[in-house]
């Protein structure tokens, strides 16, 4: 057992150069999803009828199709419409993304509806308009609240990076299995393993700054009606 650790060991440097492709992904589906996400809620909670129903009806369709799915479309279905080929790393931002953003809607309107209406009626008051009055008045303050549940969204998609193989990305898991394909399966569970650890650390660490992130900006009483804490979500 010590002979397999050690010989995993020495793949060590290879498998975390391929986890920094999940890190770039992260980032990438996590600002598209911080994007996307905000405008729905938004239009969720402030858009007229139409615009509701669009906005829940992507909610409702990126929620409901799994990612490895939506992945596959997003990297084959562009060439079927004249399109053009597109690049794995685009296609699995745009599923990953657009399915987070289906989750962080859902986050952001709880908080934004979490706001007592009169934070709405005295900025209108003071003569802003509505759309200036949502981005500088309710989205700070839905922001703050949505730490909570933002940091479980964090949780969630950091492990689904880990999907991006079947687009071809050379990320850590496509890794991992090159290390103990064939004849050096005795490596399969220390490797797997390493990786697992990769995980709990990364993740540790994004929550940890995420709650250092809600601590720093808690206003005392600003908080979900009957909790404290933003509405969670499992992916």
């Amino acid at each position: 057992m010590l002979e397999n650790l050690i010989e995993v060991a020495r793949h060590g440097p290879k498998l975390l150069r391929a986890g920094a492709i999940n890190v770039s992904l992260l980032f990438a589906l996590i600002a598209v999803g911080f994007l996307v996400g905000t405008v729905i809620a938004v239009v969720q909670v402030y858009g007229g009828r139409p615009l509701r129903a669009a906005a829940r009806g992507f909610e409702w369709l990126f929620r409901s199709i799994p990612a490895a799915v939506l992945m596959m479309i997003f990297l084959y279905g562009p060439p079927r419409i004249g399109v053009g080929k597109i690049d794995p790393f685009l296609a699995a931002t745009l599923a990953l993304g657009l399915r987070s953003a289906a989750y962080q809607s859902q986050i952001f309107r709880g908080a934004i509806q979490a706001i007592p209406t009169g934070q709405m009626l005295a900025a209108r008051s003071m003569g802003m308009g509505r759309l200036r009055a949502v981005a500088s008045v309710i989205l700070p303050q839905a922001f703050r609240l949505s730490v909570p549940g933002w940091s479980n969204e964090f949780s969630s998609v950091i492990k689904d990076t880990t999907l991006a193989y079947l687009v071809g990305l050379n990320e850590i898991m496509r890794q991992a299995k090159t290390v103990y394909d064939g004849v050096h399966m005795r490596l399969a569970m220390p490797t797997l393993i390493f990786v697992a650890l990769c995980f709990l650390v990364a993740t540790y660490a994004g929550n940890y700054l995420l709650g250092v992130v809600e601590r720093q900006f808690r206003i005392p009483g600003l908080q979900m009606p009957g909790s404290g804490r933003t509405m969670e979500h499992s992916h």
